[in-house]
């Protein structure tokens, strides 16, 4: 092209300035995008993944943020260049091709730089992958099972010691499933917990976790397939009839974190919530203890179990003495 563009020695824009302030703008817009801090559950409007609140969570959305800005910036470099060709260069200006059809050297470089591109976002997914596959080290494990259409949890072991007894279901709680049947007149806005919306999102029994505990899920189903998601936490398994699947957390703050199973698993699939509920060490302690107390089976009176015996004793001193 005579007025800039592809000659022989590669790529010139004229208006290389204006090129780079538009760049620059679009980076900028694209940081303030995926940059921001958002709360650990998902909001109306909200554009990024969250950061989540667990010692792994960081890993996704580090990942997903820098994929997005390696898209960002090629969408940027190539439409760009696109329309510069299209409409600065177009015919009616007068731009003549040049008639040469390669250049090795840029076809060198662009090239290697999509290959070291994806190298560095499989290296950087795959140690990803390394680090929550790794369940070692657990100090606490609970069995996570999917019915249609809610959970059961049953607590294994807790600081290198089983756990008896201590399980139940979770159910989507009983406001919004009133709420939401047909011609029930009730307003679904109005189902909150203090200020929060919880319609669809909250349970008559929570999964109750200490925080600072690396926490094995082991994950299965009793029907079909669901799918076991809580945004916080960073991570979703698929929760399959016939099979165990495993996954840790490790919960840095207290507080209520919502999810719902993400696996179409029939009619009431969008009714199948989840609440984890993270306290401290101590608090979890005395639920715990009190679960252990109220499931414990209650021991017969002593009179009672002395009853029969003494019965026994008197029939057969009846029957000795009338022999």
């Amino acid at each position: 092209m005579t007025a800039g563009g592809i000659g022989k020695h590669g790529i010139r824009f004229r208006g290389s300035k204006h090129f780079r302030h538009v760049i620059g703008a679009a980076g900028i817009a694209a940081l303030s995008l995926f940059g921001n801090s958002v709360l650990a559950n998902p909001k109306p409007g909200q554009l990024n993944l969250t950061p989540g609140v667990t010692t792994y969570s960081d890993v996704p959305y580090m990942l997903n943020n820098v994929a997005l800005g390696v898209c960002v910036v090629i969408g940027i470099l190539v439409f760009g260049a696109m329309f510069i060709a299209m409409f600065r260069f177009r015919k009616a200006n007068g731009a003549v091709p040049e008639k040469w059809s390669h250049n090795t050297a840029i076809e060198i470089v662009w090239t290697a730089i999509p290959v070291v591109i994806l190298v560095c976002l499989a290296w950087m997914a795959t140690d990803g992958l390394r680090k929550f596959s790794d369940t070692t080290g657990a100090q606490m494990t609970v069995k996570v099972t999917g019915y249609q259409w809610k959970w059961r949890y049953d607590y294994v072991d807790y600081l290198g010691k089983p756990v008896s007894h201590v399980g139940f279901m979770s159910k989507l709680d009983d406001r919004s499933n009133a709420t939401r049947q047909l011609g029930s007149g009730l307003d679904p806005y109005a189902v909150k917990v203090g200020d929060e919306s919880t319609y669809l999102l909250d349970v008559d029994h929570p999964l109750v976790v200490p925080v600072g505990t690396k926490i094995r899920f082991v994950i299965t189903a009793d029907d079909v397939i669901h799918s076991w998601f809580v945004p916080a936490l960073g991570w979703k398994m698929d929760a399959i009839p016939g099979v165990i699947n495993a996954a840790w957390t490790n919960i840095n703050e207290p507080g209520v974190y919502r999810g719902q199973c993400a696996e179409l698993c029939g009619q009431d699939h969008g009714f199948m919530p989840i609440v984890v509920k993270a306290v401290s060490k101590d608090d979890f302690a005395k639920w715990l203890a009190d679960q252990q107390k109220a499931a414990a089976p209650v021991p017969a009176p002593a009179s009672s179990a002395a009853a029969p015996a003494q019965a026994t004793a008197q029939l057969a001193t009846k029957s000795n003495t009338q022999g």
